[in-house]
């Protein structure tokens, strides 16, 4: 949802309800908050008082919120309108359109029945597409992520939105992870996945694993929604229920997210093993990936279950993405933010691996402390982390084996990268260990490999580098 995109939604929400468009300053406002501007600045470049911008403003927010049915104001415009409109989606075809509620879902929501224009008035006739029934109830508002969804600073994910297209409605893909650390971008890509395919299934559904539901507990979630059951009308068994799900999954085309998948994970152990109470979660993804059928169910996780390293491939309809930073695009948080100094952005931007949420933080401190002022945050010639950064990095490497923790400590002393013989040396390892520790840090991804002179040499991003040397790792 970029930037003329929520102009569009609003003033067609807003036209909806009064009959009225949004006039000229209004839009300036809603611009200018959408881009983090002060009212000061808007009026400044709306030829006007900031006064008379305040009062708009509370005018426009006080209209919207009425619009809208919840409280809308500049710090949480930005959620609301894009809150209503994936509830929009979600609840479109309905007998009254419930703008902001996006846990209720009806078999009546159908793909047929979404508009191909912005107004919510207008429904199309186009009956060809298959019918699609959405739940979203898990999904996060998009506002909510790092990787913000407008239009530049999401450029970057293009190529993996059209890997990840290819691969599920080209390929028949039925399983798919997509890996990467925590703040990288794993939920909000899975989001505007399903934006652009979701007319291609007939049913859609996200479900979040954080609090580490039981195997029978999803299970249960799925085919309710899926055959409108309640509970009492479904077997007990899981073995039964899993037959169920599966030659639903047959019979027809359901796209299944399942997001925070590394809480099922164990941690203390290599990368992909389970926890011995979700261990029986590997049944269900094997089945998902191993028998034919014609759903897919995606995998967001911090790192792919090894039922997806031992089944991916290139002809296999097992497939696995590790998630890297977005690049030059991540200039638009600095935009955002409103940071000054923009020829030194990209020295910020590698140092933090282009990773959105690192990048928010360390946004966030540039302009509390230094006013916006990333050159006078560059002479300290530091890498700051943080209390705020630190916290998203702990869970990461506290799920370390102690083998992997041997040796992202022994990579964090080095400035520069190490070759295998380099370490195995210094860790005093047999190559088998040594081996393991680098794959499943890999498949974490804390490590990075580069090639020099046919010789692979691993490394640490600075990040998680200067982490481990400040916290009692080792």
């Amino acid at each position: 949802m970029n930037v003329q995109e929520v102009l569009g939604f609003a003033d067609d929400m807003v036209f909806a309800k009064t009959g009225e468009h949004l006039e000229d300053l209004q839009k300036a406002i809603l611009l200018g908050v959408w881009k983090g501007q002060r009212y000061s600045k808007i009026a400044e470049e709306s030829h006007c008082t900031e006064g008379h911008v305040r009062n708009v403003a509370s005018e426009l927010w006080q209209l919207l919120s009425d619009v809208l049915g919840e409280n809308v104001n500049k710090l949480n415009f930005r959620s609301a309108l894009e809150r209503s409109q994936f509830a929009y989606f979600s609840n479109y075809g309905k007998n009254s359109l419930q703008i902001g509620n996006v846990n209720v879902c009806d078999n009546s929501l159908h793909a047929s029945e979404i508009p191909k224009t912005r107004s919510p008035s207008t429904p199309t006739s186009d009956t060809s597409k298959p019918q699609t029934r959405l739940d979203l109830a898990d999904a996060p508002h998009i506002s909510s992520l790092f990787d913000s969804p407008d239009g530049d600073s999401f450029a970057s994910r293009t190529s993996e939105l059209a890997t990840l297209e290819k691969w599920i409605v080209q390929d028949k893909c039925t399983l798919a992870a997509i890996s990467g650390l925590s703040g990288i971008g794993k939920t909000a890509l899975s989001l505007h996945l399903i934006q652009k395919i979701q007319h291609n299934f007939e049913c859609v559904i996200w479900r979040s694993l954080r609090h580490s539901p039981p195997l029978e507990t999803t299970l249960k979630n799925l085919l309710e929604f899926l055959l409108n059951k309640p509970e009492i009308e479904l077997p007990s068994s899981i073995p039964d229920r899993l037959s169920l799900l599966m030659e639903y999954l047959r019979k027809n085309r359901c796209l299944i997210i399942l997001d925070d998948v590394q809480t099922i994970l164990s941690s203390g152990q290599l990368a992909g093993n389970y926890r011995p109470e979700c261990e029986n979660y590997s049944i269900l993804f094997r089945q998902i990936g191993e028998t034919t059928h014609n759903s897919c169910l995606i995998l967001n996780s911090w790192e792919p279950p090894r039922e997806i390293t031992a089944l991916k491939g290139e002809k296999s309809p097992v497939r696995s993405l590790q998630v890297k930073g977005i690049g030059a695009a991540a200039a638009e948080i600095f935009r955002q933010k409103s940071l000054l100094n923009p020829e030194t952005w990209e020295n910020l931007i590698n140092t933090y691996r282009g990773n959105p949420l690192w990048l928010k933080i360390v946004a966030t401190t540039i302009q509390e402390i230094f006013r916006g002022r990333v050159a006078e945050f560059l002479k300290y010639d530091m890498l700051f982390l943080g209390e705020e950064l630190a916290a998203t990095l702990h869970p990461q490497i506290n799920r370390l084996s102690e083998l992997e923790k041997k040796l992202i400590c022994r990579l964090s002393r080095e400035a520069s990268s190490v070759s295998i013989e380099q370490l195995r040396q210094d860790a005093n390892l047999p190559p088998s260990d040594l081996f393991d520790g680098l794959q499943s840090l890999g498949r974490r991804s804390l490590v990075e490999i580069e090639e020099q002179e046919n010789e692979t040499l691993f490394s640490v991003c600075p990040v998680v580098r200067q982490y481990v040397l400040s916290n009692p790792v080792c």
